[in-house]
């Protein structure tokens, strides 16, 4: 009989890579904020697009002022 190979230990020696918020040069439509949120959350950058106009719509313009906020405050890559 195979005995289950067990997990080996994480390695704690090296820091944890923090996750940056930032805005992507290489795909971006207006500013990048939208492809660098989804980098950041790890989703289809697609799907974040489709939720930024809905809820500019739908919102009455206040996601546009977090949009263009984000676009003065988030880095640039």
């Amino acid at each position: 009989m195979n005995q289950p190979t067990q997990n080996p230990m994480p390695d704690y020696s090296q820091p944890p890579t923090a996750k940056r918020l930032v805005r992507r040069r290489d795909d971006k439509m207006v500013a990048g904020v939208c492809s660098g949120v989804a980098d950041y959350l790890g989703v289809d950058v697609t799907l974040v697009r489709v939720l930024t106009v809905l809820g500019a719509v739908f919102g009455f313009g206040s996601l546009i002022v977090a949009y263009v906020a984000m676009w003065a405050v988030v880095p640039e890559e």
